[in-house]
């Protein structure tokens, strides 16, 4: 009887050890939880271009000072404070859901103090990411900004009124890049300044900022359109137009004279580890760059054996350089008139591919999809691009496709395989997927590692005959361009940058070794020395995730689904890669 007593006790006290346990642990991930959403609404504060993209308008009339040095130490300061409230979570009691988070934010943290080691700020902008750039599209009324109510319209004057202290922070910064010797090469700088000398008018109608005016809502009252098209003409012609000429005078007549003629950042002092760390940054791994340029190099040597055997397919007698040659000049690959025609190939890709998606894929997105011609002002520094729409599905995810002549859009560039990279099922599937889930920490359903998403995206790109694409061998020639031409990154980005190697020279390794054109090679080679490691991501996170599905390929045989693969990959959002193998291995595990 005493035993039974006591076994009652026991157990009684193991449940009450249990209840308080479980109540322990709800706390901690409600405590955490608001933690995250803690972050995640400081940041956007902090960020308010970043909630505007994304559709949350209460910081639409907010334009950061993000050069000064109140902003860089406030910056400091707010990934210190959220580092140290860490330290009071035991990653162990939260949820499953709760520790990828804290693995996600624990590592986000961490490499942005790192960051903060760097004069980053003393690059402010250049040819390709550029506030002043961000500004145009935002102000033409085409971008993320909205302009349906009264209210929008009021926002945008108080966001571009800060511009011009912007400006004036952004060449503080450079004067100080050219004492400290980080100044950015004379090729970029050149590009910089008619960007800027573009948006010099003396007529504000011809300005691309009055844009709003010309397709204002006809629901407006006849006192806010007036008085709206006089404040929008007097923003352009004594803020705006001003500030862009301050900018290009600037760089024009300071500037340009002290940039440098190396095009690697080892040449400037400190560059070596400013260098590695966008590697560690953008990769969201350790590996070194002399690793990644040898993966490079041995994986340009094995897509130009694929390369090999299309050509000899397709019957063409010649070297490889002279197949590049035919197919960049050869008139029966340029078949379009008008940009109409361009975008309506696209269209017929997506139409064509339809029927397989659902059979790789167990979830499509709500948000909206279209394809656009990319706007004029920005074309002819433009790669193809994807701008994801709003959570809420107001603003559509949008595939923009620079068209500077149609008569020269080369149907063997890759049509199929960057379709399926910039739209479906690539950034768009993975990035409206990952906002449209709310069960997911709100950092998480916006946030993006660039290793991830342009792995993931790339990735896409190898599922072309699976969709049902990819049948025509030059359409398959392009897709295999397209992922030497990501492997080319991995040798010229670290050569650039920690070898001494020239711009030309690294315009003539991508020439000699993908079909792309001099332009075209110049504008990729000029994006890496401008953004130093981020051409890494697409062919590093591609490679994770190509590796573990053929994995779980073999270790889950019949039990493996493409489609659940696919799921899992997305479902959890943007992760850094140590975080999202460990994840998927453990549903892998599940599966057996």
């Amino acid at each position: 009887m005493k035993k039974i007593i006591l076994a009652l006790v026991v157990l009684s006290s193991i449940g009450a050890c249990k209840q308080n346990t479980s109540k322990t642990n709800l706390e901690a991930n409600k405590s955490f939880a608001a933690l995250t959403e803690l972050y995640y609404q400081e940041g956007l504060k902090q960020n308010p271009l970043e909630a505007t993209i994304i559709g949350d308008e209460r910081y639409n009339d907010l334009l950061p000072n993000d050069g000064s040095i109140a902003y860089n130490e406030a910056y400091k300061k707010f990934n210190e404070r959220f580092l140290d409230s860490l330290k009071n979570y035991d990653r162990a009691s939260l949820s499953a859901n709760d520790q990828i988070s804290f693995d996600v934010l624990k590592d986000q943290l961490e490499i942005n103090m790192e960051g903060t080691k760097f004069h980053f700020e003393y690059l402010p902008f250049n040819q390709m990411n550029s506030l002043p750039l961000i500004i145009a599209q935002f102000g033409s009324g085409t971008g993320g900004q909205p302009f349906k109510k009264v209210k929008d319209y009021d926002d945008w004057l108080k966001r571009v009124s800060a511009f011009s202290v912007w400006a004036d922070t952004a060449i503080g910064n450079f004067k100080l890049g050219i004492k400290a010797g980080i100044v950015f090469p004379k090729s970029l700088v050149i590009k910089m300044i008619p960007q800027m000398q573009s948006m010099v008018v003396t007529d504000a109608k011809k300005s691309l900022f009055y844009g709003p005016i010309n397709s204002m809502p006809a629901s407006f009252s006849a006192a806010d359109k007036e008085r709206l098209t006089k404040e929008y003409e007097q923003s352009i012609l004594n803020v705006i137009v001003p500030t862009y000429k301050k900018l290009g005078d600037f760089l024009q007549n300071e500037y340009l004279s002290k940039t440098r003629t190396s095009s690697g950042l080892s040449s400037i002092p400190g560059g070596v580890e400013m260098y590695a760390y966008q590697v560690k940054q953008q990769t969201t791994t350790n590996r070194t760059p002399e690793d990644i340029y040898q993966t490079g190099l041995s994986e340009v040597a094995r897509i130009k054996r694929a390369m090999d055997s299309i050509q000899n397919l397709v019957g063409f007698k010649g070297d490889l350089k002279s197949f590049f040659d035919y197919l960049n000049t050869d008139k029966k690959f340029m078949p379009y008139h008008s940009p109409k025609e361009v975008i309506d190939a696209f269209e017929n890709i997506h139409q064509r591919m339809q029927p397989n998606l659902i059979k790789l894929f167990e979830h499509a997105p709500k948000t909206p999809f279209e394809i656009r011609q990319t706007e004029a002002f920005r074309a002819a520094s433009a790669s193809a691009e994807y701008n994801s729409g709003s959570a809420d599905g107001t603003r559509p995810g949008i595939f923009y496709v620079p068209i500077l002549d149609a008569t020269k859009f080369n149907t063997t560039s890759g049509m199929e395989s960057l379709f399926l990279h910039e739209a479906i099922p690539g950034h768009h599937y993975q990035i409206s997927l990952t906002q449209e889930n709310t069960l997911l920490p709100n950092f998480r359903r916006y946030g993006g590692h660039n290793a991830y998403v342009e792995g993931w995206a790339l990735y896409c790109e190898s599922l072309g005959k699976e969709l049902g694409l990819y049948k025509d061998p030059y359409q398959y020639f392009g897709a295999l361009g397209d992922e030497i031409h990501r492997a080319i990154r991995l040798v010229v980005d670290v050569a650039i940058h920690t070898k001494n190697m020239s711009r030309e020279e690294a315009i003539k390794y991508m020439m000699d070794n993908e079909p792309i054109g001099e332009q075209g090679a110049t504008a990729e080679i000029e994006r890496y020395m401008s953004n130093p490691g981020q051409a890494l991501g697409y062919k590093v996170g591609a490679m994770k995730i190509r590796a573990l599905r053929t994995k779980y390929e073999m270790e889950l045989g019949t039990k493996f689904s493409a489609a659940e693969f696919h799921t899992e990959v997305l479902k959890d959002g943007s992760l850094p890669l140590n975080v999202f193998e460990a994840k998927m291995d453990v549903w892998a595990a599940s599966k057996k």
